[in-house]
């Protein structure tokens, strides 16, 4: 039989995936097989997600399906955030795994709670929905998920007395983990911005979260970690860093919501707006597609500003208020342009400016003048262009799992 659980959290505390591990525990004591434990994160974009829209089924192998219903409402009335108003829990108990296409829908679009519960009617699923029931969606979707791609997930959970206070652990232990098992894991660290990535900073209960190919590799490099006691920790199979969202682009152009892949060609130059947001236009097949990346891609903007029109380049992201956010990108083509920049000052080194229209270039350091400026060619590769580990979604694909796909 198969277990769905959704919507336990809050913005605030708890994880659906701690609750979920707490359950597959308490199960395996009371004599149960515990067979699978997936975590799927469903649409990115639906509007009354409470943090990362994940949920999770937990496999069951014999038992009495009313009983497990009857333990997982246990646990989900003692520890889900019911205080916050998002907060709807779900919980659902199938003997076998019902059609993919409703997982295929709250992935990809968008499902209504009023659909949900008419399906689970009409397969007779054993279910419980609290307050507004919007947990059932994810619930369901879990039980009905199928990863034709998936990676995995080691989540260490903190004891119950830490909970709310600082998490305790060693920098230097995350970096080592990434230099010894990168590029079978990753975003465990952001090497350029030297920062880690894996650990949450909120009060729930995760203590981190090492992504992976494969269980040997995740549970490898969380082995070199240094950080306080965990109280437990478990391995999720989960269609996390496989693009599983992503859709190609109607012939219409997108919809509200829904993420996309697909190739065209810029057809506005980047500019940087207020903010630090970095803006360009694709056309595809007629359709103007305005694109952003978003000031907390951080480093990733300097890539994109590189591009120029006529470039023809493929695109990753999602589709929200009429902007493409984008994920990642790929130039296929380049066009002709090259680059002007302002040159380094021969005196000094500084950086100069413009002295103004056919005056040349002053140096903002030494006041000394160059007349000509070179040009340089753009130093953009045929290679994927992404967002960095902090500011990835959780269902992108990292750049090093696409090395064998299509780089």
């Amino acid at each position: 039989m198969l277990l769905g659980l959704d919507d336990t959290d809050s913005p605030d505390g708890m994880c659906t995936t701690y609750l979920g591990a707490l359950i597959a525990d308490e199960l395996d004591r009371m004599g149960y097989t515990i067979s699978s434990c997936r975590l799927v994160r469903l649409n990115p974009n639906v509007v009354w997600k409470t943090r990362g829209n994940a949920a999770v089924c937990i496999g069951i192998v014999g038992g009495d399906p009313e009983t497990v219903l009857k333990i997982a409402c246990g646990f989900v009335d003692r520890f889900a955030e019911f205080s916050c108003e998002k907060t709807n829990p779900g919980v659902v108990v199938v003997e076998s795994a019902p059609d993919p296409a409703y997982y295929f829908q709250a992935l990809q679009r968008f499902c209504t709670i009023q659909e949900t519960v008419s399906r689970l009617d009409t397969i007779h699923a054993l279910y419980k929905g609290y307050k507004n029931g919007r947990g059932l969606i994810g619930a369901l979707a879990a039980v009905s998920s199928v990863l034709p791609d998936k990676t995995y997930e080691c989540l260490a959970y903190r004891k119950a007395e830490v909970l709310g206070t600082p998490r305790i652990f060693e920098d230097e232990g995350f970096f080592i983990s990434e230099e010894k098992t990168a590029p079978h894991t990753w975003d465990t660290v952001d090497f350029i911005r030297r920062a880690i990535v894996c650990v949450p900073h909120g009060k729930d209960p995760v203590l981190y979260g090492i992504r992976g190919e494969s269980p040997a590799w995740v549970q490898e490099a969380a082995g070199y970690l240094k950080t306080e006691e965990p109280a437990f920790s478990r391995i999720w199979e989960t269609n996390q860093g496989t693009d599983a969202h992503l859709l190609p682009l109607p012939k219409e152009g997108p919809a509200e919501g829904e993420s996309y892949r697909f190739s065209g060609i810029v057809a506005s130059a980047p500019k940087t707006n207020r903010g630090g947001h970095v803006q360009f236009t694709i056309s595809r097949g007629g359709v103007n597609i305005s694109v952003f990346a978003f000031e907390p891609t951080k480093y990733f903007r300097n890539s994109v500003r590189e591009l120029a029109c006529g470039d023809q380049i493929t695109v990753c992201g999602s589709f929200q208020k009429d902007v493409l956010h984008l994920e990642k990108f790929r130039p296929e083509e380049l066009a002709g342009q090259k680059m002007r920049v302002s040159p380094k000052c021969p005196v000094c080194g500084g950086r100069m400016t413009s002295a103004g229209k056919d005056k040349g270039y002053k140096c903002r350091e030494c006041s000394a003048r160059v007349r000509e400026v070179p040009d340089l060619s753009r130093t953009l590769q045929m290679k994927w262009y992404e967002v960095p580990p902090g500011s990835r979604r959780h269902l992108a694909k990292p750049a090093v799992r696409m090395r064998d796909q299509d780089n």
